[in-house]
């Protein structure tokens, strides 16, 4: 099974997705999840090889991935799924990559360091849109201004919506509030506790505090101790988060969540191929230091499901040649700054 690897999740939205990027690089994987139907037709469209469990057993996880070299893991939320997935991978001494953008999880793999390197094995979240172009720019500030202190993040999407698993995952997260990290340490902040007009090159937009999964990974890539991240949002959307302290608690209430989860549901499962082939994902980071030096970049993508499905596959194409490094890593880490640049149509501009 040395050419191939087990994704699982492979029924959801960007799983799909994955399937044709590997199929487009000759790989074959081996197609699972929960879902017995779902899987069984899936596979049955792809003449792909399946398999079907759950991840309620730590044993029978195990026994499914016994002999693949590395799972893709694509089914989220990942702070459900993620630990049963990392330890069985450890146990069995299989590569573990994910596409979430959850910084908790990414703080999980971390811990099991020394555990993956002792199994001789790589632990990677974060190996799509969350969190390939935002890691690959950090390190590329960061080496263009060492001894850089402040970081910060920010990303936009023109055109474009969120699929069905990327809405449950921020579902989850309703009510909880934002995340930065100061000085090393991670810090509770309201959601939208800062905003700011971002210049991304094609446009000037505005955009708040989010916690992205940079405030995790970035930190271990660069060192930075002082990371906040950005995306998108209306002047609305700004004014009313100056209100959360009044509403946060309802949003955490279990019926308000199923509530949301079913208005997701009734919603197209993600974009379609069109839409994902007219949209762009901008990115813009920018470093100083406290001699007063900075430097800014950005960078130009896909739309982030469809750069999801590339990177995911073109990390995984990696790690089952060789290329990887035991313990946990981040994207630009283990595999450097033009990481992003192996993509097709990222292009990635210094701003004056």
């Amino acid at each position: 099974m040395q050419d191939s690897f087990l994704l699982y999740g492979a029924n959801g939205y960007t799983g799909k997705l994955i399937i044709q990027a590997a199929l487009e690089k000759g790989l074959k994987p081996v197609i699972a999840g929960r879902n017995e139907e779902q899987i069984r037709a899936l596979a049955s469209d792809y003449n792909l090889q399946y398999t079907v469990f759950d991840l309620s057993n730590e044993q029978l996880i195990m026994e499914a991935i016994k002999g693949f070299p590395l799972v893709l893991h694509a089914a989220g939320p990942f702070k459900f799924t993620a630990k049963p997935m990392i330890k069985a991978c450890i146990k069995a001494g299989v590569h573990y990559l994910d596409i979430t953008g959850e910084i908790s999880v990414f703080e999980y793999g971390k811990k099991m360091n020394e555990a993956a390197k002792q199994a001789n094995m790589m632990i990677m979240s974060g190996v799509g849109f969350d969190v390939v172009p935002t890691d690959c720019l950090a390190l590329f500030l960061a080496k263009n201004l060492p001894g850089a202190t402040h970081l910060q993040l920010a990303f936009a999407t023109l055109g474009g919506f969120l699929s069905h698993g990327t809405a449950a995952t921020m579902n989850e997260g309703l009510g909880e509030g934002g995340v930065v990290r100061i000085n090393g340490n991670l810090v509770k902040k309201p959601l939208g506790h800062k905003s700011m007009t971002v210049d991304f090159g094609i446009k000037k937009i505005l955009v708040m505090t989010i916690p992205w999964g940079d405030i995790s990974t970035a930190y271990t890539t660069t060192g930075i101790p002082n990371i906040e991240t950005y995306t998108r949002a209306s002047s609305k959307t700004v004014g009313l988060l100056k209100w959360q302290w009044l509403f946060n608690w309802v949003l955490k209430l279990s019926f308000i969540k199923k509530y949301q989860l079913r208005k997701i549901k009734s919603k197209p499962e993600g974009p379609d191929k069109d839409t994902r082939e007219k949209a762009t994902t901008l990115v813009w980071g920018k470093v100083w230091d406290e001699k007063g030096g900075t430097y800014t970049a950005t960078l130009s993508c896909p739309e982030g499901y469809a750069l999801t499905a590339i990177s995911s596959v073109l990390i995984a194409e990696k790690v089952l040649k060789g290329n990887f490094k035991p313990g946990y890593q981040t994207p630009a880490g283990c595999y450097g700054e033009d990481l992003v640049l192996e993509i097709p149509g990222v292009i990635r501009k210094v701003s004056v």
